[in-house]
């Protein structure tokens, strides 16, 4: 018999979890298990939820009576599998449907979906796929509503009664408000990290976003800047171009990120990347800067590879050290996150003087000093906003290795 005193008390679990900050899958978990214990016979619960994320495109919570919950993310790119397009969930997504149920014992029982098969000769009796709209952002694609869709399953003899059905019912739509907060969280700080980056996004969203709010910080500026990228854009027309641009960044400032920099702005086809010094450690942010200027050079060189047009993709890099101010520059109410300063302004200078040296990466001497033989003296130039001219140094390139004799 089932306690509807024990479901408000799930109820008022749910509303006290919604008013933190849970992670969806082991609170789905918790739930079914929460489930259980109030005599509602779950034996197996899918939980799939949308959500608005560059690269992915859904989430799913598998959890089984006495198993291990299981948590797996959809990549957009990702191409629909077998099983999935021949999955019920899919169906009453399509169809939007308010609910599908299949009794899985019965001698007539509908069996169109190849799952159920499987469910059935696993001993399952009853089997229940109920969508919940919520209106949160994601990207409009295939299904035309945004929300939580579950489905439930159980082993009991005569399948879920009408109590279970109602009460799975009833906490359905309280899971589905907890999921609306949890999820407007994340998709918040997905947004922030993906337009600010991890330091910033994480920084704005702890309550630095008045103007002026920031800090001054020790850090290795990284800056590359895209060649010939006049002629390139002319010759390829803006749709081509904006596919030649991304795979350029994926090659520069996907190198930044790789090394665990972070990105700040994309200005034009340049990249404006920044390693904060931790703790004083400054020769391990040069590190990272030098690594990511060489992962740049193998991108590129790997791309070029690939190239069938006259064209070749190359960008000039720039490395330099010093204080910066890391905060909000703009308007009251129209800011970005961003590093300024004298470091900044030289790494931008010395990038432009990439072209006249011929060197694809140059760096100021306090990074030399940091890369033993493989700094190169390139000279000594003027740069705006400095009294004295200015060493420079390009970056001998890792040798390619070689490959084994057969």
């Amino acid at each position: 018999m089932i306690d509807m005193m024990e479901i408000d008390g799930i109820e008022d679990w749910l509303i006290g979890e919604a008013l933190g900050d849970p992670e969806m899958t082991p609170l789905f978990a918790e739930l079914c298990e929460r489930l259980r214990q109030c005599h509602v016979p779950v034996d197996r619960a899918i939980l799939v939820w949308s959500t608005l994320h560059p690269m992915i495109e859904a989430e799913i919570a598998f959890w089984e009576n006495g198993g291990e919950v299981y948590h797996e993310k959809i990549e957009h790119s990702e191409e629909d599998t077998e099983d999935w397009l021949q999955s019920p969930i899919r169906a009453v997504l399509i169809n939007e449907e308010p609910m599908l149920r299949r009794r899985l014992t019965n001698a007539n029982a509908q069996t169109e979906f190849p799952l159920l098969n499987r469910l059935a000769s696993e001993g399952y009796t009853d089997y229940l796929v109920i969508p919940t709209h919520i209106e949160i952002p994601a990207i409009k694609g295939e299904y035309p509503n945004t929300g939580i869709i579950l489905s439930w399953a159980t082993r009991e003899e005569d399948g879920f009664s009408e109590d279970a059905l109602n009460a799975i019912h009833y906490i359905q739509k309280r899971l589905a408000l907890a999921a609306r907060a949890v999820l407007q969280g994340h998709i918040t700080k997905i947004i922030a990290e993906t337009y600010l980056g991890s330091i910033a996004g994480t920084k704005v969203l702890n309550g630095q976003i008045r103007h002026g709010d920031g800090e001054t910080i020790d850090a290795v500026i990284y800056y590359s800047d895209m060649r010939n990228s006049t002629a390139i854009a002319d010759a390829l027309g803006p749709e081509d171009y904006l596919k030649w641009l991304n795979k350029y960044f994926e090659a520069t400032a996907g190198a930044v990120l790789q090394q665990g920099g972070e990105v700040l702005d994309f200005i034009g086809d340049a990249v404006l990347g920044v390693f904060p010094t931790q703790k004083g450690s400054l020769s391990e942010a040069v590190q990272r800067a030098i690594a990511a200027a060489d992962e740049t050079r193998r991108r590129l060189h790997d791309i070029n590879k690939t190239i069938s047009s006259d064209h070749t993709m190359n960008a000039g890099i720039a490395l330099s050290t010093g204080r910066v101010m890391f905060g909000n520059i703009g308007v009251a109410n129209r800011l970005t996150f961003s590093v300024i300063g004298q470091t900044v302004h030289a790494a931008a200078r010395i990038e432009h003087l990439t072209k006249r040296i011929k060197s694809d990466v140059l760096m100021t001497s306090e990074i030399a000093e940091f890369t033993g033989d493989r700094a190169q003296n390139a000279g000594a130039y003027e740069l705006d906003g400095f009294t004295d001219r200015q060493p420079l140094f390009s970056l001998e390139p890792l040798p390619v290795p070689r490959a084994p004799h057969s």
